[in-house]
């Protein structure tokens, strides 16, 4: 039976990695699929990875139909075996119900990648949509790493290496971006909560705390 599968994770934990894999294995089997991504690092229509893999994807533009565009590649005659979808995340939560729709009215297995949280702890509508709808939800198993080694269960937007908890929900950036620019970093839940990068983090080491001290 054919599946809407959504894969989630962190940034920098492999998802995009995985993407490319799934549509290589399948390619080596003679299959087609139809890529689509949405505000890749890479570019307009690119699906890459951190490994520096990069294939051609169809950018999934806002208010793009992608049960209409599958339905038209169809029909003049194209061939379409799986649909694989990155950047899941950043699509409305319609065109979450067109991936539904892929997959129970033409047969296509959907694999879709993304983040669930943004910067602010909070639920990308279209991973909302894809948790609430989904066949199957996959946590990734590589685990990201936050700076202090534990595990990473949290995005974070930077800017001059600052945490910032404010601002659009969709600003797009990588990891370890220079300073002066808008930047990610995976933090554990701790870190998190206390607004330490990396790079506040080697300040603080710089100057350590004092423990407070009461003088009679």
């Amino acid at each position: 039976m054919p599946e809407l599968v959504f894969f989630s994770g962190t940034m920098d934990c492999g998802k995009s990695t995985l993407a490319l894999q799934i549509g290589h294995n399948r390619s080596a089997r003679g299959l087609q699929g139809v890529i689509f991504t949405r505000d890749d690092r890479a570019g307009e229509g690119k699906l890459s990875s951190r490994l520096g893999l990069v294939t051609e994807a169809v950018e999934a533009g806002e208010g793009m139909d992608l049960y209409a565009y599958l339905v038209g590649q169809l029909s003049q005659g194209g061939k379409a075996d799986y649909v694989i979808v990155d950047e899941a995340q950043f699509l409305g939560p319609d065109q979450i119900d067109q991936l539904a729709r892929i997959v129970d009215d033409l047969g296509l297995d959907v694999f879709a990648f993304g983040i669930t949280t943004d910067f602010r702890t909070k639920l990308f509508p279209g991973s909302q949509r894809l948790i609430e709808l989904a066949d199957r939800l996959e946590q990734l198993q590589v685990e990201a790493l936050c700076w202090c080694g534990a595990r990473a269960t949290h995005n974070a937007r930077t800017v001059d290496g600052e945490m910032v908890v404010e601002g659009e929900q969709v600003v797009v950036g990588d990891v370890n971006r220079p300073s002066g620019e808008v930047g990610y970093e995976v933090l554990c839940r701790r870190h998190h909560r206390k607004r330490m990068t990396s790079a506040s983090a080697h300040a603080g080491a710089l100057s350590p705390d004092v423990l407070p001290v009461n003088h009679a």
